[in-house]
C-alpha cells in the first residue's frame, strides 16, 4: 500500500496526538498522566491505520475472488453451451436415423 493512500489518516493521527498533548498540557505536573494519554492516542491512531490497511486488503481479496468467480462462471457457461450444442446435434442425428428407418 502506498503512503499516498493513507496520507490523510496519518495526518489525522498526528492531529489527534497533538490535540491530546494540548489537552493534557495542564497535567504536565503529573508526568504519568501525560505519558499515558499520549501513548493511548498513539495506540488508537495506530489501531485506526492498521484497520484501514486490513480493510484495503480485504477489499482487494474480494475483488480478486469476484474476478475469479466471474471467470469460472464464464468457463462453465461456455462448457454448458458446448454440451448443449453436442446434445442437440446428437438428437438431430438420432431423429434423422429414426425418420430414415420409418420411411423405409
Amino acid at each position: 500500500m502506498e503512503i499516498r493512500e493513507i496520507f490523510i489518516d496519518i495526518v489525522l493521527t498526528v492531529v489527534m496526538i497533538v490535540s491530546t498533548l494540548v489537552l493534557i498540557l495542564r497535567f504536565w505536573q503529573d508526568l504519568t498522566i501525560a505519558i499515558a494519554a499520549t501513548l493511548m492516542m498513539l495506540s488508537l491512531g495506530g489501531l485506526f491505520l492498521s484497520m484501514q490497511v486490513k480493510v484495503k486488503r480485504l477489499e482487494r481479496s474480494v475483488i480478486s475472488r469476484e474476478r475469479m468467480l466471474r471467470t469460472n462462471l464464464e468457463e462453465i457457461s461456455k462448457r454448458m453451451a458446448q454440451k448443449h450444442d453436442m446434445a442437440i446435434t446428437h438428437l438431430d442425428e438420432l431423429i434423422g436415423e429414426y425418420s430414415k428407418r420409418v420411411y423405409r
